[in-house]
């Protein structure tokens, strides 16, 4: 275990993500792991609170650690504070809203091998791999790169800059997501097709 992580919060994020996400699994103590270097990086002491608003986490996966981070920093979709990026790598992104300064935090894929080292006597190899991270240095579990992220000011939380109704649809579009192309001003379902059918209108 990293010597100066605070066992006490760890175990306290830890069960409280649990409770967010509904069990116990090496994605959670990932995350919360994840996370709580991500906010010690950018010197975030208040996620909830003071600091809520100074900071953007970009998340890389729908996975099980995406809830223990947004369970940990308290950035949410819903407030804008968190961003999802559909790569389907283990990492997050902690950016500083004042100067797009931060830290990209990428779980090593070889930390599965290690987690054996650690917790050889665990036979389940799930239950080893989450007693494993819980032992870990960070410099084990994690790959850190020193980033800048040029943040768009439609992504910036806050009411929205822009809202039009689509050309073809009519249905309203807001924070820039609308696209223009020969003239009209289109909705992305209407550029690109959409992800659903409608079966009835």
């Amino acid at each position: 275990m990293t010597m100066n992580m605070d066992m006490n919060a760890f175990e306290a994020l830890l069960q409280e993500s649990v409770r967010v996400h509904g069990h116990l699994c090496a994605g959670q103590v990932l995350g919360v792991r994840l996370a709580m270097l991500g906010l010690k990086l950018l010197g975030i002491n208040d996620p909830k609170g003071r600091d809520r608003k100074a900071f953007l986490v970009y998340v890389e996966i729908d996975r099980c650690a995406t809830d223990a981070i947004q369970s940990v920093t308290g950035a949410t979709l819903g407030k804008r504070s968190l961003k999802f990026m559909d790569f389907g790598k283990m990492a997050a992104t902690f950016v500083r809203v004042s100067d797009g300064m931060g830290y990209r935090i990428l779980a090593r894929e070889e930390t599965r091998e290690l987690a054996d080292k650690y917790c050889p006597e665990i036979e389940d190899k799930y239950k080893r791999q989450l007693e494993a991270y819980k032992r870990m240095k960070d410099e084990e579990l994690f790959a850190v790169q020193r980033v800048k992220v040029e943040i768009p000011q439609c992504d910036l939380p806050g009411r929205p800059i822009r809202r039009v109704p689509c050309s073809r649809c009519g249905e309203y579009v807001q924070d820039c997501r609308d696209v223009q192309k020969n003239g009209e001003t289109l909705c992305k379902n209407c550029l690109n097709g959409s992800y659903y059918q409608i079966l009835e209108a």
